[in-house]
């Protein structure tokens, strides 16, 4: 334990000591403050101190986090001149050192997750999260306006379901470990079929894709001061996708307090929830796989249950 602890350490202050590096590079003096913030899966990340102001810097070790970071910025611009509050991303590149890195504005205040506001936060994530889908897009996917690429833009979504969400691979991965009855996997193909089908309808919008309360910065009153973590952004129809992923985590009241913020009328909502549930039952797929390659019995246990629809106490 003591040697890994150490490991990380050593890791860690590399990458601290890029992060000055950069600081240096971008502002022309050092930062009067650098400190590790608890990473994502996949960055590092520093809060910063500099006579310029507070900011964020994250630096990822995989080269090909420069489309991630640039897709970041594209969408975060786009928010912002929509109306959403979001960090201002000053600078993404591999210019200063031979990572990838972003800097950003900081933003001032907590976590929203345990906030005695909760429903007020939701109803108005609900409000930024039609913002957000207002904003038109090119493809669908993980490659459409920030991206110069044409040869991976899905130009449909068909293109977009079978290719690059694969639907097919999903479901056949909840069929082989018995998540859902035969009947449902029909079910489910058929949805997607049908949405893929009506492609022509399907306008690309700007989706955030994981509009969730610990993405979210509030104030000590509860009042939204920037939404963050937008590393999953997607251009996608909407709701449906942003509202699959929204909703995953919330009491029936949050869903409620999320919805009304967004405008959805009961006769909307009730029309587009079979894609929605379709999409937040597939992406179960990879924790299901998951699982499996561990043998744990207990976790497919308890997913097949979730499935089933054991846990739901509002409907017959």
């Amino acid at each position: 334990m003591k040697t890994e602890n150490s490991a990380t350490k050593r890791v860690v202050n590399k990458f601290n000591q890029l992060a000055k590096d950069v600081i240096k590079h971008h502002f022309g003096k050092a930062a009067r403050r650098i400190v590790h913030r608890s990473s994502g899966l996949t960055n590092f990340v520093f809060s910063v101190k500099h006579s310029e102001g507070d900011f964020v810097i994250r630096i990822a070790p995989e080269a090909n986090s420069i489309n991630s970071f640039t897709k970041e910025q594209w969408a975060q611009k786009a928010a912002r001149e929509a109306g959403v509050p979001v960090p201002e991303i000053l600078e993404v590149g591999l210019e200063a050192i031979s990572y990838p890195y972003m800097i950003s504005t900081r933003v001032d205040g907590i976590e929203a997750t345990h906030h005695p506001e909760r429903f007020e936060i939701l109803r108005e994530m609900g409000h930024h999260a039609a913002a957000i889908n207002s904003i038109r897009t090119s493809g669908f996917g993980e490659t459409f306006d920030w991206s110069e690429n044409r040869l991976s833009l899905n130009t449909s979504y068909k293109n977009y379901l079978q290719n690059e969400f694969r639907y097919e691979e999903k479901l056949k991965i909840l069929d082989k470990n018995r998540m859902l009855t035969q009947k449902q996997i029909k079910g489910m193909r058929k949805i997607f079929a049908a949405a893929g089908a009506a492609s022509v309808h399907n306008k690309p919008v700007l989706n955030h894709s994981d509009m969730r309360l610990k993405n979210v910065i509030v104030n000590k009153d509860g009042k939204i001061n920037g939404i963050i973590d937008w590393e999953g952004a997607t251009s996608n129809i909407a709701p449906q996708w942003e509202i699959s992923l929204a909703l995953h985590d919330l009491g029936i009241d949050g869903k409620q307090h999320f919805l009304d913020g967004y405008g959805l009328k009961p006769k909307e909502l009730t029309e587009m929830m079979p894609l929605v549930k379709a999409f937040n039952v597939a992406n179960y797929s990879s924790a299901v796989s998951r699982a499996a390659e561990a043998k744990d019995k207990k976790a497919l246990d308890y997913f097949r249950s979730r499935m089933s629809g054991t846990l739901d106490l509002y409907s017959f």
